[in-house]
């Protein structure tokens, strides 16, 4: 259980880190991370993490596509726990 714990400590951090570094690019107009990456991070455990980033750094929350694939992993996420609890799957 701790390690899971780590892990996912790890894995939002990165997500939150992504983040942030992403709105530093977009706003000094370079090179940007791949909203694939930021989806990847997410899909994995890092939705939460990019979740706090999007709301403190307000990053990609007027891009509605990316809000409707980011919702779609985040709602995916919590049906998968929910049944975990519910049903010791």
């Amino acid at each position: 259980m701790e390690v899971l714990l780590l892990f996912f400590f790890v894995v939002n951090a990165i997500a939150f880190g992504l983040a942030g570094y992403d709105k530093y690019l977009a706003v000094r107009h370079k090179s940007r991370i791949s909203e694939k990456i930021l989806f990847i991070v997410a899909f994995f455990g890092g939705s939460i993490g990019l979740l706090l980033a999007m709301l403190l750094f307000r990053h990609k929350t007027r891009k509605s596509s990316f809000i409707i694939k980011f919702t779609i992993i985040l709602l995916a996420q919590m049906v998968l726990i929910y049944l975990k609890l519910d049903h010791k799957i």
